[in-house]
């Protein structure tokens, strides 16, 4: 079950950028709703979707190469708001018979920009950094334009047409290396599109439960798979909301959980919520359908599928408390947008990994899915969590794989591993939140390399035993990510302790790559 929305969308159009997905995330932040559609969208297919502006995302390719995304021309005559940024401030500009040349001075990174008055630059500093990344640069606007900035590289930097609400600008308000960016946009939304900031998580939470109510109908019943983790629970709270006590949550306790997760979900959630709990366990099933396995993809699969054999092993147990003759029919999932993207489910992008509310589903699964979250953010869910009463413990807690330990252990999963690395886990867990770190990290996954031995000396003796790897990184959304610069003391403490206190473990070492390259889980 996608939104479907009653805002209006702002449509970014995505030329290929790595921060398309980030430019929707910016304009959701400025309070107003946005998808993003791939640069093949036609005039017909925005109109269809009644949007309320364009965003025109950067790109990697120039506007005069061979087989360079290129927009629907007739799109900027529909008389929409139109803004154009890096590649799309080109892209715009040659469809309008601007010109875009190389200028022989390319610009990457933090450059000053030169301000020229406009609605999108009023009252900032004449001359700022901002983030650019281009070779080519517009030369001269398109008739009817007024030039607001200028770079050494770039003679139009930025552009407006207040009459035709129409502006862009040459580098990437989006990110945070561009300190102005987020009000410049918001202004381009407010000022020059008219658009208004009511996209809230009030709102958000509304229409979710509405859109649910819709789905599943008067008399539907539906089943929630929850992990512990924030997506399953606020997913879980919106359709209790929306259907009361025709939906059961059940809980499979795996053996991939984390030290502490079953007692908090059967303790927090149903508190928070009052809404109908099943346990089950189901640690075998889950042990003896990954023993042997070692390829990451083939255990997401084989976790996904068996986590869907243990509902409907579950719905019996459900059913005894409904009418005579009722029906399990849907099964709620706490997929987000960054889930669907990586899977694949954007458009344009390869599939990195399966994802088991994604990838991972049997061809014969028997639930409709009513996935509520899955246009929704990081943020945005633990704002309509807050908004549903969900407490700080659960709504600001880390993320967690759905695969749980089971992908962060490199190599076969066996009962022994497992509690090796969730000994390990915890330690690390345990000195980052006494050391008040919770709030600046993401996430730390904690990796045992289960296929690696090395050489160590503990108690003047040789081990061979497991290096655990510490990944600590900080994002907005999962979409990008950097490593975490912990401090030095609190990263000896973790490793001093793990060291010394988890059998068959002699090393820990730092994971420092960034997303992209590397992604957040190593699996």
């Amino acid at each position: 079950m996608s939104l479907q929305t009653n805002h209006r969308p702002v449509l970014v159009v995505d030329f290929g950028a790595q921060y398309a997905q980030l430019i929707a995330r910016r304009v959701r932040e400025a309070g107003i709703y946005s998808e993003v559609i791939p640069h093949t969208a036609t005039a017909a297919d925005v109109r269809a979707k009644n949007a309320s502006a364009l965003i025109l995302s950067g790109g990697p390719s120039s506007v005069y190469a061979e087989g360079a995304p290129s927009l629907d021309a007739e799109i900027l005559e529909l008389g929409l708001p139109v803004f154009g940024i890096c590649y799309g401030f080109q892209a715009m500009t040659h469809a309008l018979g601007g010109t875009v040349a190389n200028t022989g001075s390319r610009e990457y990174g933090r450059t000053d920009i030169n301000v020229a008055g406009g609605v999108l630059h009023e009252g900032l500093e004449t001359c700022h950094k901002v983030w650019m990344s281009h070779g080519d640069a517009v030369s001269e606007a398109p008739a009817g334009f007024e030039v607001t900035a200028s770079s050494q590289g770039a003679p139009v930097a930025a552009f407006e047409n207040k009459d035709r609400k129409m502006a862009g600008v040459q580098y990437h308000p989006e990110v945070l290396h561009s300190p102005h960016g987020q009000q410049v946009l918001t202004r381009f939304l407010t000022e020059i599109a008219g658009l208004k900031q009511d996209w809230t998580a009030a709102n958000i939470a509304e229409e979710l439960i509405e859109k649910v109510r819709e789905q599943i109908g008067e008399t539907g019943r539906a089943i929630c798979g929850l992990s512990g983790g924030v997506d399953s629970a606020v997913a879980g709270a919106l359709v209790q909301r929306a259907i009361g006590d025709r939906l059961t949550c059940v809980f499979v306790d795996h053996g991939l959980l984390r030290a502490g997760e079953r007692e908090q979900v059967e303790k927090d959630f149903v508190a928070a919520t009052g809404a109908k709990l099943v346990t089950v366990d189901e640690r075998q099933a889950f042990l003896t359908k990954l023993a042997g396995v070692t390829d990451p993809e083939a255990k997401r699969k084989a976790i996904g599928a068996e986590f869907i054999r243990s509902f409907e092993r579950a719905v019996t147990g459900v059913l005894e408390d409904a009418p005579e003759g009722s029906t399990v029919d849907f099964l709620v999932q706490g997929t987000l947008y960054p889930d669907v993207v990586e899977s694949g489910g954007g458009s344009g992008t390869a599939n990195i990994k399966s994802h088991h509310n994604v990838g991972g589903l049997p061809d014969d699964v028997e639930f409709k899915l009513v996935e509520p979250l899955r246009d929704l953010f990081k943020d945005e869910v633990r704002a309509v969590g807050r908004e549903l009463g969900l407490p700080e413990e659960i709504v600001g807690r880390q993320p967690f794989p759905g695969p749980g330990l089971g992908i962060r252990i490199i190599g076969e999963v066996t009962e022994e591993r497992l509690e090796i690395l969730r000994h390990a886990d915890l330690i690390a867990r345990t000195e980052l939140t006494a050391a008040g770190l919770d709030g600046i990290i993401w996430q730390c996954p904690v990796v045992l390399l289960a296929d690696v031995r090395s050489v160590g000396v503990q108690g003047d003796g040789r081990t061979y035993g497991h290096p655990i790897v510490l990944r600590p990184v900080s994002s907005e959304d999962a979409m990008t990510a950097d490593w975490t610069r912990l401090p030095y003391e609190v990263l000896e403490k973790i490793s001093t302790r793990i060291t010394n206190e988890v059998p068959n473990v002699n090393r820990v070492v730092l994971d420092v790559t960034s997303k992209p390259p590397g992604t957040i889980e190593w699996e």
